[in-house]
């Protein structure tokens, strides 16, 4: 299973958290708390808050990762690894903005289990 796709079916391995994180580089986290800022309306996110090793591997976590994502939580819940274990992936409401938004997650999720 590889361990850089997120709950959700996200490529950690390609998020630019991720990547600012590993190879420390502060310019990528200005560019991608600038951009998830105004995706997401949350003007809290700031470089300093750039900083993940990947949703399910050892080491920090972005911070809406680690504690609000409702995905991340219902996964946990469940005992789960990813979403892609789940007999309600097609139908869950939850996950439902992910998979509509990012194309590839889905089969991410599937190559999980």
């Amino acid at each position: 299973m590889k361990q850089l796709i997120a709950c959700c079916g996200l490529d950690c391995e390609t998020c630019d958290a991720r990547i600012a994180t590993v190879k420390n580089d502060d310019e990528l986290r200005e560019k991608t708390a600038r951009k998830w800022s105004e995706m997401n309306n949350v003007p809290e996110i700031t470089a300093d808050t750039i900083n993940c090793m990947g949703c399910r591997t050892d080491g920090v976590k972005f911070a809406f990762c680690s504690n609000h994502c409702e995905i991340r939580k219902c996964v946990h819940q469940k005992g789960f690894d990813t979403c892609g274990d789940c007999q309600e992936l097609d139908n869950c409401p939850i996950v439902a903005p992910i998979l509509q938004n990012a194309p590839g997650a889905k089969e991410n999720l599937r190559s999980t289990v």
